[in-house]
């Protein structure tokens, strides 16, 4: 087989073609799943949290430690249309990184930064002031209101209820 110049310059032009096609390709980003982390930019603040939950519309920068008042859920979005990522403990701190839109709060773990979810305002209270919260919410023992109950039971007599035993007695 004999090749001509002209034949051998086409050969190396579609090599060289081919070349620089299958070097100009690169891979495919990987995919997006609900664990990938993304950055959202709100109010000024920027948010690093994964692709599951949604960035806040709203952002008022908290950045404080605060404890749960009870097992709340944690929401993909600051209201009960998400899904639940995860519960907070009764009475373990989380942060609270700032308050978003339906007066729910954006939270972090514990010297963290990430956004995790957002619960209600009243799922939890600032550190510094949840013993003082626990000791008043505490139910307190009831002064009785009620009157001694009396009724006729003839002539002079009557029978009258006491309060502490619900006995009857009459006198």
């Amino acid at each position: 087989m004999i090749f001509t110049r002209t034949t051998v310059k086409i050969r190396i032009a579609l090599t060289l073609l081919a070349v620089l096609t299958v070097a100009g390709c690169k891979a495919p980003p990987p995919p997006v799943t609900d664990d990938t982390l993304v950055n959202s930019n709100v109010a000024g603040v920027t948010l690093v949290h994964r692709h599951a939950v949604q960035a806040p519309k709203e952002f008022t920068p908290v950045n404080e430690s605060w404890r749960a008042l009870y097992n709340a859920s944690v929401m993909t979005t600051p209201d009960y249309s998400g899904k639940i990522v995860r519960y907070l403990e009764n009475g373990k701190p989380f942060v609270v990184l700032g308050e978003v839109e339906n007066h729910w709060l954006a939270i972090a773990e514990e010297d963290q930064q990430q956004l995790i979810g957002y619960v209600p305002l009243k799922a939890g209270v600032k550190s510094e002031r949840y013993d003082a919260t626990v000791r008043s919410d505490r139910p307190r023992p009831r002064k009785s209101t009620k009157q001694q109950v009396c009724v006729d039971v003839g002539g002079a007599s009557k029978a009258c209820r006491n309060k502490d035993t619900a006995t009857w007695i009459l006198e």
